[in-house]
């Protein structure tokens, strides 16, 4: 079995035993068997939108001796079923294209979500905020000396504002070394797109919306030794 990165590791943690979990963008199905092989599961589903990753998917299954794990290639989770999908995992892409991938779910507002990011997280915790999608959990992870988000979410109903802030952060705390990185990465773009704007004359609104961004990203972290 190939070891499973910090990224996905962590990713397994937020799934509970005894639920159906479907991974989107299986890729080599990492996850999918490293879930089969710690049991526990009502049933596990893998897909890719292209073909070849399903036949990595399907090779790496084969070695290990699995054959209990559903792979379909679709788009998204077009194709499987919501039974097979009480946690969803979209790991691995930009924040627009699993923006996307969810909207396009039918039964999106019935399940839960495990998202992770590769970019523009911010772009997707404003689509959760305006689709009425609550970030339950959200925590930070270093892989390859890049910092990721994992968030687990479900649909509230209710569509709520974020700050400029939390747009950057979400609902990461300053509660681990890990996490307290990540949310000073986040004041350092801020900032330095604050600093890009100073003089634009154009730009006065942005220049605001990043300075207070640095702001409120300070506030949070006073008390975890600054930024």
């Amino acid at each position: 079995m190939h070891s499973l990165s910090d990224r996905l590791s962590l990713i397994m943690s937020f799934i509970p035993k005894g639920v159906s979990v479907c991974d989107v963008g299986t890729d080599h199905g990492y996850l999918p068997a490293a879930l089969y092989l710690s049991g526990g599961f009502l049933s596990i589903t893998a897909t890719d939108i292209s073909h070849s990753p399903i036949e990595n998917a399907k090779k790496n299954f084969n070695k290990l001796g699995i054959k209990d794990v559903n792979l379909i290639c679709s788009d998204g989770l077009r194709g499987v079923a919501k039974q097979d999908a009480e946690y969803t995992v979209i790991a691995g892409m930009g924040g627009d294209v699993i923006s996307g991938i969810i909207d396009r779910c039918s039964y999106k507002n019935e399940i839960k979500f495990i998202l992770q990011p590769m970019t523009a997280a911010k772009t997707l915790r404003e689509y959760l905020a305006k689709n009425g999608f609550s970030i339950e959990k959200e925590t930070a992870v270093k892989e390859n000396n890049k910092l990721y988000s994992v968030m687990l979410c479900s649909f509230s109903g209710s569509p709520y504002s974020l700050s400029m802030g939390e747009k950057y952060i979400g609902a990461i705390k300053p509660d681990s070394e890990v996490n307290i990185q990540y949310i000073k990465k986040q004041y350092n773009i801020c900032k330095k797109c604050a600093d890009s704007l100073v003089n634009v004359k154009e730009k006065a609104a942005e220049y605001k919306a990043y300075k207070d961004a640095c702001t409120q990203i300070a506030e949070f972290l006073e008390g975890h030794n600054g930024v």
